[in-house]
């Protein structure tokens, strides 16, 4: 199967010498002076597929799209006048078999005298088809080149953050991993009976983050226990009396989501709340599920001195925000980021 966008000059030669053949059949009447249809489509057949070539093969790439738009319009005027002369002149061998059979049988008298005098009307009459056919090719091969460029820019984009997802998959934070192993070894120190939980969810965490996370969408009870985990590792070290709410709401059915979607905004919280500051230090996690809909809210404290304990890891929030808006385009997500003088919030709503 021929691929119009693999052939598209070939697709637009056709285009265009056919719909103007179609046009010049009504325009002349062809039922009735078929020989007069005859001249008129030898003559298009013959322009309309030199100036579309030229234009898409010449024109267009080396001086529109490089964004020389006056050399650009020069010769395309410069073009359009000569393919219009090499065809309709009076010059050449062919011009007495193109002329119009209509004005051969009138007087000569009545015939103007075409070698000695200037027709405007006439000759923009001639070109018109070639300038249709220009300005048509012109116009579809711009919506293709700017369709190509979106394209392109969202593919540029798109890989840009799987490679950053990627990378996030490939490791965990130094920085966490060296604090739960300290904090885990710490509880087998004193034998504490939370050992082997522990060890059990710093397990399923590097698990999910190797191996589960490779693919484009995970069940939503996953990425759910991955943050469970998390949280519980990150309260290893000192959990009295800090003020971490954690409600998520098991999903019905069998949700699938993109994965690693949440946890930098997690993350960002323990980073940025100073949870430590029993006076004021909080951050409050949610997620809901109504149908296919998940709502997920993250609230944080913000110091009078903006710290960050951690500057390690992560994709971060605004490519966090580039991510979510490729994978869930238009309104199939809201995010919402508030600042204020001492709290951060986060307000994600997903149409899975």
């Amino acid at each position: 199967m021929i691929k119009m966008e693999r052939h598209h000059l070939l697709w637009q030669l056709l285009l265009w010498t056919f719909a103007w053949l179609v046009i010049s059949f009504f325009l002349t009447d062809g039922m009735e002076n078929f020989s007069r249809f005859v001249n008129i489509a030898t003559a298009s057949a013959i322009g309309i597929p030199l100036i579309v070539t030229i234009n898409l093969g010449v024109l267009l790439p080396r001086l529109y799209f490089r964004k020389k738009y006056l050399f650009f319009i020069l010769a395309a005027v410069a073009i359009l006048i000569g393919i219009t002369y090499l065809i309709h002149g009076d010059i050449w061998p062919w011009s007495d078999w193109l002329r119009n059979p209509t004005e051969e049988d009138r007087p000569r008298i009545e015939r103007p005298d075409r070698r000695n005098s200037f027709n405007g009307f006439r000759w923009m009459a001639l070109m018109m088809p070639f300038l249709i056919a220009f300005l048509g090719s012109t116009l579809i091969e711009i919506a293709r080149f700017a369709n190509r460029q979106e394209k392109q820019a969202i593919r540029s984009d798109k890989e840009k953050l799987e490679t950053e997802l990627k990378f996030l998959k490939s490791q965990v934070n130094p920085h966490f991993l060296f604090n739960a192993l300290n904090n885990i070894y710490s509880l087998s120190v004193v034998e504490s009976p939370q050992t082997p939980e522990s060890i059990m969810q710093l397990s399923e965490i590097l698990r999910y983050m190797v191996y589960d996370a490779d693919a484009d969408r995970v069940p939503l009870k996953n990425e759910i226990l991955y943050i469970q985990n998390y949280v519980s590792l990150k309260q290893l070290k000192d959990s009295r009396g800090m003020d971490i709410r954690l409600d998520l709401e098991s999903p019905a059915g069998d949700l699938m989501i993109a994965p690693l979607l949440f946890i930098p905004f997690v993350e960002n919280a323990f980073k940025h709340s100073k949870i430590e500051d029993l006076n004021s230090g909080y951050i409050h996690i949610s997620l809901r599920t109504e149908g296919r809909t998940v709502d997920f809210r993250v609230e944080n404290s913000l110091p009078a001195n903006e710290f960050t304990k951690d500057r390690v890891g992560g994709v971060g929030l605004e490519n966090t925000a580039k991510r979510l808006a490729l994978l869930y385009p238009g309104d199939r997500h809201q995010l919402e980021i508030e600042k204020g003088r001492d709290r951060f919030s986060v307000h994600l709503s997903l149409a899975l």
